[in-house]
């Protein structure tokens, strides 16, 4: 494997997570359940993770900050334009798969 300098590291990083939330923003089909039950992380995770490495920079980007960020719109927007009601068989995936 290639060495690859902190710097560029973090480039290429960041480039792979702008075209991952650029691929969600453009699959709105895909609801964040569906994420959640095939991958254990969806379009809220994202948020939540870029708000924390916000705050370990000392930023205040809030988690609204953080979701308007990831969904490219405020996240009750999006809801109303993409989100769908789960149905019975996907919540329970979820209850199956996201014991606590």
């Amino acid at each position: 494997m290639t060495d690859i300098d902190p710097k560029t590291r973090t480039e290429l990083e960041a480039a792979a997570f702008r075209a991952l939330v650029d691929h969600l923003r453009a699959r709105t089909d895909v609801q964040n359940i569906d994420l959640m039950n095939l991958a254990g992380f969806c379009r809220n995770c994202l948020s939540k993770w870029y708000a924390a490495a916000a705050k370990e920079k000392g930023l205040d980007v809030g988690y609204d900050q953080a979701r308007e960020i990831v969904y490219g719109m405020p996240y009750e927007e999006w809801k109303a334009k993409h989100q769908t009601e789960a149905t019975a068989e996907q919540k329970a995936l979820h209850a199956q798969i996201h014991q606590h």
